[in-house]
């Protein structure tokens, strides 16, 4: 099918009045457009549930896919008892509504990495240097399976999605390290070293300090044979540009605006209004 317009959108974050208005400047028609969603489509906006609903009833109609971002990992954690509701994650009523195991059997068929078009892919944090684009593909169906696997399956996988600490990536990582692993490279990276060492403290934007041979993921120069489309990285609100990579993450929930990326010529699109209850907290992990 061919679309009109065809748009990539940073995270919703549950920010469900900017998501609804950031349509009507598209003028979106789910009959004619599509829409992609960068990941994170819950946690600390204003409507997380809406939102979550929304999103899966535009995908269900096919005029929109999103990739999964470390908050709807989270969602899914919580919702098997792996973890429990960060404070300022405001994704209980999610929890308590009747369609809960639909929206979230539903969450977790979705992939961490898609292809809106032949130019571009699409990942919530990112692809580390030491990736190619054909290799990040499969480490994300790798996880992708046993993220759709039985709720037995789910269950041992999830309280193993978590550390502090970095695992370092080798060629003999398997088993529940090697999965956390690609979780953090496709959720929850920033920056990293050549080799794809990861940091996880660093959350600012690019003219802060950063610690000793770590640099943001996109500034390794290395062949890409698409564009790399992202969000997560809330301080940088979308002004990073590259060939390579594109940033999305406007930081609509940190009191700025949803972005919009229009793939046929690159514009981005802003809502015209932010979360109606902006966070004072910049960390998104």
């Amino acid at each position: 099918m061919s679309f009109r317009h065809q748009y990539v959108i940073g995270d919703l974050q549950g920010c469900y009045a900017a998501y609804l208005q950031l349509l009507e400047t598209l003028n979106f028609d789910p009959s004619q457009d599509k829409l992609w969603f960068a990941g994170d489509l819950v946690a600390r906006g204003e409507d997380s549930l809406n939102t979550l609903r929304d999103v899966k009833a535009l995908c269900e109609q096919g005029a929109a896919a999103t990739v999964l971002g470390n908050h709807d990992l989270n969602l899914l954690a919580v919702w098997r008892g792996a973890t429990k509701i960060k404070k300022k994650d405001k994704t209980a009523p999610i929890f308590a509504a009747e369609d809960c195991d639909e929206l979230l059997e539903w969450l977790r068929q979705q992939p961490l990495l898609a292809y809106p078009d032949e130019d571009t892919v699409l990942v919530h944090a990112g692809i580390p240097p030491h990736w190619s684009i054909k290799a990040a593909e499969n480490y994300a169906q790798e996880l992708e399976a046993q993220l759709q696997s039985s709720l037995t399956q789910l269950d041992r996988l999830l309280p193993n999605l978590y550390s502090k600490q970095a695992d370092d990536w080798h060629p003999d990582i398997n088993g529940f390290t090697k999965m956390r692993a690609i979780a953090n490279y496709f959720t929850r990276m920033r920056l990293c070293k050549q080799d794809g060492t990861l940091e996880f403290s660093f959350n600012a934007s690019l003219t802060e300090p950063m610690p000793k041979d770590f640099l943001p993921w996109f500034e390794w120069q290395v062949p890409r044979t698409r564009k790399i489309l992202f969000g997560h990285w809330a301080a940088l609100q979308g002004e990073v540009d590259l060939p390579h990579a594109r940033a999305l993450d406007g930081g609509c929930v940190w009191g700025n605006y949803l972005l919009a990326y229009r793939l046929s010529d690159g514009k981005v699109i802003k809502s015209r209004a932010h979360c109606p209850s902006p966070s004072s907290e910049t960390n998104d992990d």
